[in-house]
């Protein structure tokens, strides 16, 4: 008997690089009523194809089945769960945080320690940007909730499967 556990998954979509595709593929997670919790899409080696990551909430059974469905659009090639010990997931954030004399070097302290980057500075703030998992994504805007984050940008998980495949 299969599992009516509910668990995050990510699923890998390669696609046919044209209009209205993603439009397609996310009406039909809508339509079965799954919430999205990340959606991503970007270029691959092949100009022709284009992969989107998406990471939602299910069951073992409402995978397959989506999976399943997701296979009949005409404008999809192939979808693969990505397995979490057999991918690498990364995320991209940009936080926007207030800074002043005081605060500054205790901000780049921490910024430092998660290996990010600050790419914008003036008086008044920074621009920090960051690459890892979400746990590290979340875990440097837990540190800098102790400081006035002015905006935050986050694009949402990307993943490949590690090996050959």
């Amino acid at each position: 008997m299969r599992s009516m556990q509910i668990k995050k998954e990510t699923v890998s979509i390669f696609v046919q690089n044209q209009a209205n595709v993603l439009t397609r593929v996310v009406s039909l997670f809508g339509r079965r009523g799954y919430n999205i919790d990340s959606l991503t899409v970007s270029a691959t080696n092949d100009p022709e194809v284009s992969r989107i990551t998406i990471v939602f909430n299910v069951t073992d059974t409402s995978l397959q089945q989506i999976i399943t469905q997701t296979e009949k659009l005409e404008v999809v090639k192939e979808v693969f769960v990505l397995e979490t010990d057999n991918s690498v997931y990364r995320e991209l954030l940009l936080v926007k945080v207030a800074t002043n004399a005081q605060n500054r070097s205790q901000i780049k302290e921490i910024v430092d320690i998660y290996r990010g980057k600050i790419i914008s500075l003036s008086r008044e703030s920074m621009i920090i940007e960051l690459t890892g998992n979400s746990d590290k994504i979340d875990s440097i805007l837990k540190v800098l909730s102790d400081h006035e984050i002015i905006d935050i940008s986050r694009t949402g998980i990307t993943g490949m499967s590690r090996g050959t495949n």
